[in-house]
């Protein structure tokens, strides 16, 4: 990092959703009731898969990462916008900043990872079940997710350090509640190419191939359930997918319209909108999304609130 960077500005102004005392306070009870709900409904999920044997399989494995990573998604974000609605002083430090973007891109693209390691699980438990347990084995469970986390913190790692090396001149006001990687290049004075190709190169290996895997699990997955000839067989399939297919529309849904659309096309309002629905929203929903669509998840819910055990890890 250079020098020069940190002697023009030492810290950013997060302006958030609304500059309304009243309308702060509404937000804030808002958000930290979601925050709330986010954390404990993907705490619950983890407890669940731990306590229940019937969930020691790789979904599920699966499963429980995305819940930590989805706690720890929101807990990058959510904390420093509640501290921001009740304090009238928004700063954030440069180097904080950069710290929040590191994090947040690290983790956001680690979700991404997961979302295409549980695609390829389903594509395996029905294009090949007979085979399902010698492909998709613990070491290869394990594999999965080191590569989400290690792949993903990499490729943060080179945007972050991109995004330090740039000038960023007076301005130094963010129309956000976080440091987000496009919104911070908005505000630099120097060129921002190799950024913005960055975005589009290495963040696309991140987000564009995972998103392809889906893409081509699913199209497997669907030419395969319409062979079954019994409208159960097909309706149980598509069961076991059902969840992680509204979990994919709800992320990939937002992540593009923001990061893969032309920079010139952006405003402050859409995105701090949409941001909203992938920082806030779609890891409050998850928990809900998984438990009330599937029914070993339910039991494994119910065990978890009856037995001691459940109660005694909950404590």
């Amino acid at each position: 990092m250079e020098q020069r960077n940190q002697s023009e500005v030492t810290k950013f102004i997060l302006l958030g959703l609304s500059k309304e005392p009243e309308q702060e306070r509404l937000l804030f009870s808002f958000f930290m009731l979601m925050y709330l709900i986010t954390v404990l409904g993907n705490l619950v999920i983890i407890l669940a898969i731990r306590i229940d044997s019937r969930l020691h399989t790789p979904m599920y494995f699966f499963l429980s990462n995305l819940s930590v990573v989805d706690i720890c998604f929101t807990s990058t974000t959510i904390p420093k916008m509640l501290i921001n609605h009740l304090s009238k002083n928004k700063a954030i430090p440069y180097g904080k900043c950069l710290t929040q973007t590191f994090f947040f891109s690290w983790l956001i693209g680690t979700d991404s990872v997961l979302l295409a390691s549980m695609a390829y699980d389903r594509y395996v438990a029905i294009c090949a079940p007979l085979h399902y347990t010698m492909i998709i084995t613990p070491r290869v469970c394990v594999f999965l997710v080191s590569v989400s986390w290690i792949w993903t913190c990499i490729n943060s790692l080179i945007h972050t350090t991109s995004l330090s090396q740039l000038s960023f001149c007076g301005h130094n006001e963010i129309h956000h509640f976080f440091c987000d990687l496009s919104a911070l290049i908005k505000l630099a004075c120097s060129d921002t190419f190799i950024n913005d190709l960055l975005i589009y190169t290495v963040g696309g290996l991140t987000a564009v191939v995972p998103f392809i895997g889906i893409l081509i699990s699913y199209i497997h997955i669907f030419m395969a359930v319409l062979r079954i000839p019994s409208t159960g067989g097909k309706r149980k399939a598509f069961s076991t997918c059902g969840s992680h297919l509204t979990v994919v529309c709800l992320f990939y849904g937002t992540i593009i319209g923001v990061y893969f659309s032309p920079t010139s096309s952006h405003t402050a309002q859409k995105d701090t909108a949409v941001a909203v629905m992938y920082t806030v929203v779609t890891p409050m929903l998850n928990p809900f999304i998984y438990s009330l669509r599937n029914s070993d998840m339910k039991g494994a819910l119910r065990l978890l609130f009856t037995s001691k055990l459940g109660l005694s890890l909950w404590l």
